[in-house]
């Protein structure tokens, strides 16, 4: 699983890195939130297409899914996309039950947190009632959580434990060192981390972020340039069980 991808620098490292790391891992599928790919703002048709085509089997989303209108085109007939499942009225899906090339059934869900974050639906409930529904079908259950606070994260992480087979965070793009299996045999992190350039502030301009926080004045939010980084994690789960067996933090960097 791939860490919120941020613009060209991380459409690029994506495709020069992913196929090496699917052989060195012997990777079954590949998900990544995509919702920063397209000029760091949203996603369009194009971009999604490039990004499968680089190897990612499924796309999960954020707080910015909507932010390039091209996404209203495609996101209903699009079964490789999940927006978060707690909008209330939305197009698109919250969740899909997809199967990998080996007949394994998956299923994903993708919700939103709420703390310093658009006041959604309840994603705690929300889980709840999409759950019940992935489980009668199959036990393998991966939830991107995109979320702000630390502590709702891992407030989730404890509320899905023996529930989900992964409880993985996105949105904050700062890679966490807590990946972990909980006591019920859900893998868990806290953050995936960021895929895009590396000197900037989470995928940004550095220049223009500090800029605003000394100024406090409106600025163009735009791309870093240079070199980049893929994070992520590889998670082994047990296709009987569902639970998970072991989780890894992944890094890779791509000099421009």
């Amino acid at each position: 699983m791939i860490g919120d991808i941020v613009g060209r620098p991380g459409r690029t490292i994506v495709k020069e890195k992913l196929p090496s790391l699917r052989s060195e891992y012997e990777v079954d599928f590949v998900i990544a939130n995509g919702e920063n790919a397209a000029g760091g703002n949203g996603i369009t048709e194009k971009i999604a297409q490039e990004l499968f085509d680089c190897g990612i089997d499924f796309l999960t989303m954020g707080n910015h899914i909507w932010d390039n209108k091209d996404v209203f085109n495609f996101i209903e007939g699009e079964n490789r996309i999940v927006r978060p499942a707690n909008y209330p009225d939305a197009p698109g899906s919250g969740y899909q039950i997809v199967q990998t090339e080996k007949g394994h059934k998956i299923g994903i869900l993708n919700i939103s947190g709420r703390t310093f974050m658009p006041p959604l639906d309840c994603p705690f409930k929300t889980a709840d009632s999409i759950i019940e529904k992935i489980s009668s079908v199959t036990k393998i259950i991966i939830v991107d959580f995109h979320a702000e606070a630390t502590s709702e994260k891992i407030a989730m992480g404890w509320y899905l434990d023996g529930r989900a087979s992964l409880v993985a965070g996105t949105h904050t793009h700062v890679q966490t060192a807590d990946e972990k299996i909980l006591p019920n045999g859900t893998a868990y992190i806290t953050d995936l981390g960021m895929t895009g350039p590396i000197d900037s502030v989470l995928g940004i301009n550095k220049e223009s972020i500090i800029y605003k926080f000394l100024t406090q004045m409106p600025v163009r939010f735009e791309v870093a340039k240079g070199p980049s980084e893929l994070n992520g994690i590889v998670v082994d789960i047990d296709e009987l069980t569902g639970k998970a067996l072991a989780i890894e933090r992944i890094r890779a960097t791509l000099e421009n």
